[in-house]
């Protein structure tokens, strides 16, 4: 058998060749399989159903909750105990997640509290707000014993007179079934419950012509 010119008159022969070929197929393996690998799975928090609370300031904002680093990440948190996070592969938020918990409070306090305007930090309106509602969570995942946990604080304060809304701690759990679109109902479920803190603790503030001859 004679091989062509190109193989003869060079380093290059068959066998080599058929090795390097070999081996860029190999180098482009891992390539193509992340290429065809699943997108995650987005998960949303949703309103939740609540009573309706009587008259409270007419315009509040709620502020972006505060969330840590440790929460706020590529993929779920599936649960936090133990001193260890262990998150939950193939499953992530469909948004930020301090954003997302700001906008499902907003809209349940919007349900809770039909005769004010409620919206969230940032968003587009011309009115001042007359109350905040700020919201700093701590622990949104299951605990320990597989119960979905939201722990933090809550303040609602009129504008002007942060004072009277020192931060008050608590810590809410639900149990639920397993699976990842089960923790996220729960913790929906515990942030209505946040929700109906919330908009009682709005009611119960101080009339506006008080809370302004305070502030003087």
């Amino acid at each position: 058998m004679t091989w062509p010119l190109s193989f003869m008159n060079g380093t290059t022969q068959p066998g080599r060749a058929v090795r390097r070929a070999a081996l860029a197929l190999a180098a482009a393996t891992p390539l193509l399989a992340a290429c065809g690998s699943a997108d995650p799975t987005l998960y949303s928090l949703a309103p939740t159903q609540g009573s309706a609370v009587g008259q409270a300031p007419a315009v509040v904002e709620v502020r972006t909750p505060g969330v840590p680093p440790a929460l706020d990440r590529d993929h779920i948190v599936g649960q936090q105990a133990n001193y260890s996070l262990t998150t939950l592969s193939g499953a992530s938020w469909s948004e930020p997640l301090p954003q997302m918990i700001g906008d499902t409070l907003t809209s349940d306090l919007q349900q809770r509290l039909p005769g004010s305007s409620i919206f969230a930090q940032n968003n587009a309106t011309s009115m001042p707000a007359k109350a905040f509602v700020e919201l700093d969570v701590t622990q949104f995942a299951r605990d320990a014993s597989g119960e979905v946990r939201l722990s933090g604080t809550l303040s609602v304060h009129r504008a002007g007179d942060p004072e009277q809304g020192t931060a008050q701690p608590f810590s809410l759990a639900t149990s639920s079934g397993s699976g990842t679109t089960a923790m996220v109902a729960g913790l929906s479920q515990l942030l209505g419950q946040v929700a109906d803190s919330a908009a009682q603790r709005l009611r119960a503030l101080p009339a506006e012509e008080t809370t302004t001859r305070h502030a003087r």
